[in-house]
């Protein structure tokens, strides 16, 4: 959080204004969220969001009622991954520090959009390129991979690579992810979290998923299915990505923005 306010104190200077709201209202927001919808992407073993309509009308007193059930699995959509998701013993979803969740944001940038490339492993060497042009990543950034995926959504089978749903649809998954050296390499880097546009941080074909392990085990939180990459600088941005919180949660739901300094 230290790292955050920091940021947002340079943010003041360069305004020369001590009043943080009005800071604030010298930048702008982007989302980096999808809604939540019918045609929300879900992992292919799991179930749909599902939005049920309990009240929609004028109440005889005379008020408008409007109220709604919904019924979503933790691993969908623009969502959290805890630590706890692939690491035993680690942060649940309400146990992740606020500091970890709100940081200077990074957007690297790697090819993965096109069809010969969708199983892609972002490779260390990515990142060292990365910084050679822009500086080292700095502690405590919020690191976010931006392969072009996200384009597709919600075309489930050019996302994913399958549009097909049950078990017998994961071994058909393609989609880029980080090699687990290049989690390794975040770790030294002592980033608070991970971001990617695509259905996973692990690549598509994975079938032990040692980047969240590694990930995890460093109680680094993930954000996948990130949107809207395109609209964010390389660096400059304040990132905040607040999930629900859910008690023993190992991921969730996740509402991801960014603010942009008017410069």
């Amino acid at each position: 959080m230290m790292r955050a306010l920091a940021l947002l104190g340079l943010a003041l200077v360069a305004c020369r204004q001590p009043d943080l709201p009005d800071v604030l209202a010298r930048g702008s927001w982007v989302d980096l969220s999808y809604p939540f919808d019918s045609t929300t992407i879900y992992w292919p073993t799991a179930s749909p969001f599902a939005l049920t309509v309990l009240s929609a009308t004028r109440t005889p007193a005379g008020y408008y009622y409007g109220a709604n059930h919904f019924a979503a699995d933790e691993h969908g959509g623009t969502h959290l991954d805890a630590p706890v998701h692939f690491t035993e013993g680690q942060q649940t979803a309400d146990q992740i520090p606020v500091d970890r969740l709100v940081g200077p944001g990074v957007v690297i940038d790697v090819p993965g959009t096109a069809e010969a490339d969708r199983d892609r492993l972002i490779v260390p060497d990515d990142v060292v390129a990365w910084e050679r042009t822009h500086g080292p990543v700095p502690a405590g950034a919020i690191v976010l991979f931006r392969t072009g995926r996200g384009t597709f959504w919600p075309d489930r089978e050019r996302y994913m690579g399958t549009a097909r749903t049950g078990p017998e649809a994961v071994p058909e998954l393609h989609f880029p992810g980080l090699d687990p050296r290049t989690a390794s390499l975040l770790l030294e880097r002592d980033v608070a979290a991970v971001g990617i546009d695509t259905p996973s941080i692990d690549y598509g074909q994975s079938t032990t998923f040692e980047t969240h392990q590694v990930l995890g085990g460093g109680a680094v939180p993930v954000f996948e299915n990130v949107a809207h990459l395109e609209r964010l600088p390389v660096t400059g941005a304040l990132v905040v990505a607040l999930p629900m919180k859910i008690a023993g949660g190992t991921g969730g739901p996740l509402r991801i923005v960014a603010w942009l300094p008017r410069r």
